[in-house]
């Protein structure tokens, strides 16, 4: 069966995965095409965030251009922060019970709770779930937020990067919701659907207390 070839960019991007910095020069030698393409394909990377390029003098001419991965670049390829993660938390319970991973997770609840708290203050409602949103989407959660009525809210978070630890450890989406509600300062949030429990998407109907 003949292996269809990737695209340019990709093949770009794994060649600096794998020299770590490279020229044009050196590009175009591997990849077998001109240089004027290469510089294209890089221009495009870096202007999307995916490379980064700096000088380097030389004895004699012009700088050299060396490329090399940004950290965006770097997060295209696999990392298993997360089976790691899972394989230290079955460790901990083998070692000192069930006790001591719900211990960590409210500490990892209380650590969220403080710093998302101190980044929403007083702020009103409506951008308090703005900010909400912002944050769990720095953190990676696809988050989006639609307002039902002036108090009544729906946040969705269509990925979960702690997927795998909240298949074997429910008490991860409860310190979630928790959190949610420390932050918020409500108690009537509700988690409507759970990755954890194979829907599509987390979802949280959130109401906020109406002032008579």
């Amino acid at each position: 069966m003949v292996e269809l070839r990737k695209p340019t960019k990709e093949r770009i991007l794994e060649l600096l995965k794998k020299e770590t910095s490279m020229t044009v020069v050196s590009l175009t030698n591997h990849l077998n095409i001109t240089h004027m393409a290469i510089r294209k394909h890089l221009n495009a990377l870096e202007t999307d965030g995916l490379v980064n390029s700096r000088e380097a003098r030389q004895p004699m001419g012009r700088p050299l251009q060396i490329y090399s991965l940004s950290a965006k670049g770097e997060a295209l390829f696999p990392k298993n922060y997360e089976g790691i993660t899972l394989d230290f938390l079955q460790d901990i319970q083998e070692l000192y019970g069930e006790d001591a991973v719900k211990d960590l997770f409210q500490k990892r609840e209380k650590r969220l709770t403080e710093e998302y708290s101190r980044k929403i203050g007083d702020k009103s409602n409506p951008d308090k779930i703005k900010e909400i949103v912002s944050l769990q989407n720095e953190k990676g959660y696809m988050a989006a937020a639609t307002k039902i009525d002036d108090h009544t809210y729906e946040l969705v978070e269509y990925n979960c990067p702690i997927l795998a630890v909240a298949n074997h450890y429910k008490t991860a989406c409860k310190c979630e919701t928790q959190m949610l509600k420390n932050v918020l300062k409500t108690e009537n949030i509700n988690r409507v659907s759970c990755k954890a429990d194979e829907d599509d998407h987390c979802r949280f109907r959130i109401e906020f207390t109406v002032n008579k």
